[in-house]
């Protein structure tokens, strides 16, 4: 069948569908759900994709919210991936109900392309995106085993098809110290808080010394009991952030110098976990991304191929880049400017405009599905360059 032919009836079937999509997308935002307890969300969405003949599997990876849904058998075997977990106290400032509705109409559409070419469409749910790295958990564990192609769409204020992402791990650390009378004993006491500022300065002299594209940030999150008290205990959690895996562990070293420096000049004891949840560096598939802006100028978007400038942040969707040849396009749904993890973006994920976003990201990676099934040597030149950038 012509491609073109087809790309235009998968179109239509996103057309078909923007009520119910629109309507789900609206639902998970005014219910929105933490990492991992995204029951809700996960089951509104299978439940969706078992009504269009998708078969479900449910909890899987050991995670109670993750899912996978699939149309058809065998290869090519195209992954799209909905997140929908929210932010605390934001709500779905990141658009991730956007996310799954996207990759849920996309593969509802893309029935129509498994039809006429074989092949297989996937969609699967990955919970707990932001800091707990839901993916980087079922990647370890096997779920992207066997997949050709992995793509979702991002909400965001600027059309792009590549995203730069950096390679990520959250970092808890601890000073104890010894409480004392703040007034009446000072000497008596080890000033664990005092312990905590020092270590933030030197982080912030550090920044000086280490690549312009990297990341320190963290907050306290225990300073003490009362102002008339030293501080016997203090608290902090951080974001070490770089450009690739490599020089993220020389960061790590860095990082943990400023901590250990501060509890030596004070003589508080340094206490510190690195989470498990460690998120790499995106790796975008060129070949596919170029497929996706082409898509997506037929929709009428103007698109970018790859913005070097603009940094996304970090997301666990680079864990699955290092294993199969990926994309990560974000498409606009605010002005240029508009922050991310911002109650502005928050309004704009239920907005017109986030929906008109829904709507052309699920015709666009419909439309990119098609291409792939539809004319498997795209799949091999997306592998070629993946073991290519990879070897």
């Amino acid at each position: 069948m012509d491609l073109a032919a087809l790309k235009s009836e998968v179109t239509s079937e996103v057309a078909a569908q923007a009520e119910r999509l629109e309507s789900l997308s609206l639902k998970i935002h005014a219910n929105p759900e933490m990492g991992f307890e995204e029951t809700k969300a996960a089951k509104w969405l299978a439940d969706y994709l078992a009504e269009k003949a998708f078969s479900v599997e449910r909890g899987i990876a050991g995670l109670p919210t993750a899912f996978r849904a699939r149309y058809g058998e065998g290869h090519p075997a195209i992954a799209l991936l909905a997140e929908y977990d929210a932010l605390p106290e934001l709500g779905h400032a990141c658009g991730h109900n956007l996310i799954a509705t996207i990759a849920a109409g996309a593969a509802v559409a893309s029935k129509k392309a498994v039809g006429h070419f074989g092949g297989s469409v996937l969609v699967l749910g990955t919970p707990g995106e932001e800091l707990q790295g839901g993916k980087a958990i079922m990647a370890e564990r096997g779920t992207f085993d066997g997949l050709d192609v992995a793509m979702m769409v991002h909400p965001g204020s600027a059309n792009v098809a590549a995203t730069k992402a950096l390679a990520c791990q959250p970092l808890d650390v601890e000073f104890t110290g010894k409480a004392a009378h703040a007034s009446a004993y000072p000497e008596e006491g080890v000033n664990a808080l005092e312990a905590m500022l020092m270590a933030f300065n030197a982080v912030n002299s550090l920044r000086q010394h280490i690549r312009d594209s990297c990341r320190i940030h963290g907050i306290i999150t225990d300073g003490g009991e009362a102002p008339n008290i030293v501080p016997g205990h203090s608290a902090a959690s951080f974001i070490i952030r770089a450009e690739d895996d490599a020089y993220l562990e020389i960061l790590k070293k860095k990082v943990l110098a400023c901590f250990n420096g501060a509890a030596k000049a004070t003589g508080a004891r340094l206490s510190y976990r690195w989470r498990e949840a460690r998120y790499s560096a995106m790796r975008n598939n060129l070949t596919l991304a170029k497929l996706f802006c082409e898509n997506m100028a037929a929709l009428g978007r103007r698109y970018l191929l790859e913005d070097n400038k603009r940094n996304f942040g970090s997301t666990d969707m680079g864990n699955v880049s290092q294993l199969v040849p990926s994309i990560h396009p974000l498409i606009a749904i605010t002005p240029p400017g508009t922050v991310i993890h911002s109650p502005q973006f928050a309004c704009a994920a239920a907005s017109k405009r986030g929906r008109l976003g829904l709507l052309d990201g699920a015709k666009a990676l419909a439309m990119t599905v098609v291409d792939l099934l539809g004319d498997p040597r795209k799949v091999t030149a997306a592998k070629k360059e993946f073991a290519a950038r990879h070897g």
